[in-house]
């Protein structure tokens, strides 16, 4: 799966992932946001982009690319200042262009300022056609962009109450990084959808990020984890918090961020991923046995963790049966029509010593079409494999995510319209099992499952505008 913002214009949904990094108090801030970039690059490889901040005047660098190919060094010279924001993205159905890229920058009657943003706003169409009525005209196609119009044209008397005058106006997904000529702001939505993580530096500089992955690359020390609803301003070296927002009637953390999207050294909701995601494995074992398998094996990177547990818990040992390639990006999107059928094979290749005359159990984070996993089994079963039993460490995939990582519409969602049995034919596998959505609830040390989004397995969307679509959308389903 995919994630971050984006817009659904003349019907076309387009929705990102991305992550988001900022500092102030620091020199080199457009060296150490570089590094941050660097570190999030898993939650977005199509396009990056720093803004600095000199205490006069912003500038900006955006560019199509991977961040260690966009931010060289004389682009870093060209970004002065001690503060500074970056953001990596990642989009998809026609979003793929420059003018997408964040952070956005604009300057406006009351300044300068600049956005990053993680996360979707749902009624972000909505804004906008009431917004263009009036004379709005939009740059991009990001949703980002309907909370820049709105805090322009809010009338209070602060940027900060500006920002929240326009927050309390849109729903849906955000974590977001604004950037002044004197002011690093941090906003996380009621639901606490997206993470967002606050740290500290030695010297005194204060960092924002997606993940405390960025912080540790730094050597920064991480305070906390922001609060759903929270605005957080640095100025002058001086942090103030707020809670402006009315609570949200519960709280939304995403719960794929464990599943698949966040990298496995950072510390999210509290736990560590890495840990979540062997306790996804070991309860896998306990729900969805495989007794006469010879061997436990991951499909690379995301599934390591699950497989590691599954293994532990079940007690059939662990090997490297596939091996990842780091040298395919999601660069390959349209290759040549004669080595098309060559996609998955690019990414991945089957161990022969290890899989020949063995019974295997392969452990995957998720199934959306089934296309992916029918070509890895395939894979297995030519390279050796007696038989191929696949295990899935989250629950199947039913709904589109509306909150900021990139699903199908649910007619391409393999699970919502075939059963298990169905889907073990389709792929080609000898037994397929899913885990509950108990036992994830379980494994994320969350039984009720209160305080995470579940939506794109049980079809419960947390804020008002989609529950009430969804409500309509189970009727004709």
């Amino acid at each position: 799966m995919r994630s971050c913002s984006a817009s659904r214009s003349k019907g076309v949904r387009q929705r990102t992932m991305c992550g988001i990094f900022g500092i102030t108090g620091h020199g080199e801030a457009s060296n150490l946001t570089y590094l941050g970039l660097h570190a999030l690059q898993h939650r977005g490889q199509e396009s990056a982009g720093i803004v600095s901040s000199d205490g006069h005047i912003l500038r900006a660098h955006r560019q199509m690319g991977l961040v260690a190919d966009i931010f060289t060094a004389p682009v870093i010279e060209g970004l002065p200042g001690e503060a500074a924001i970056g953001h990596v993205r990642y989009s998809t159905a026609g979003g793929s262009q420059l003018k997408n890229a964040q952070p956005l920058f604009v300057a406006y009657a009351g300044g300068q300022f600049s956005i990053a943003h993680n996360g979707n706003i749902v009624n972000a169409a909505e804004i906008k056609a009431s917004l263009e009525a009036e004379g709005a005209l939009f740059q991009s196609d990001a949703d980002t962009e309907v909370v820049m119009h709105l805090l322009a044209r809010s009338k209070q008397p602060t940027f900060e109450a500006k920002l929240v005058e326009a927050l309390r106006k849109v729903e849906g997904a955000y974590s977001i990084l604004l950037l002044t000529e004197d002011k690093l702001i941090a906003v996380r939505d009621p639901h606490g959808f997206r993470p967002l993580v606050l740290g500290k530096m030695k010297e005194g500089a204060y960092v924002v990020a997606s993940e405390t992955t960025a912080l540790d690359l730094i050597e920064a020390e991480v305070i906390r984890e922001m609060e759903p609803g929270e605005l957080v301003v640095i100025e002058n070296g001086v942090l103030r918090a707020s809670m402006p927002f009315k609570p949200a009637p519960r709280l939304g953390r995403c719960i794929f961020e464990h599943v698949y999207f966040a990298k496995p050294d950072s510390v999210l909701f509290g736990s560590s991923v890495y840990e979540v995601r062997k306790r996804l494995g070991m309860q896998l074992a306990r729900e969805q046995p495989a007794p006469d398998a010879d061997l436990v094996i991951a499909v690379p990177d995301s599934g390591v963790p699950a497989a590691i547990g599954f293994s532990q818990t079940s007690g059939i040992p662990y090997d490297v049966g596939l091996i990842r390639s780091h040298y395919v990006g999601r660069t390959f999107i349209e290759p040549q029509q004669s080595i098309r059928h060559f996609g998955v094979k690019l990414k991945l290749s089957a161990v022969r010593s290890v899989l020949k005359g063995k019974r295997v159990v392969v452990v995957d984070d998720s199934i959306v079409r089934g296309t992916t996993s029918r070509k890895i089994v395939k894979m297995l079963k030519a390279a050796g494999a007696v038989s191929v039993h696949l295990r899935i460490s989250s629950p199947p995939t039913q709904w589109p995510c509306y909150y900021g990582i990139d699903t199908p519409s649910r007619t391409e969602l393999i699970a919502a319209s075939h059963s298990t049995e169905e889907i073990a034919k389709y792929v080609t596998a000898d037994s397929l099992g899913y885990l509950s959505l108990e036992g994830l609830g379980t494994a994320v040390e969350d039984p009720k499952r209160n305080t995470y989004c579940t939506a794109c397995f049980s079809g419960q969307y947390l804020t008002e505008k989609l529950s009430r679509d969804s409500d309509v959308a189970k009727l004709s389903a």
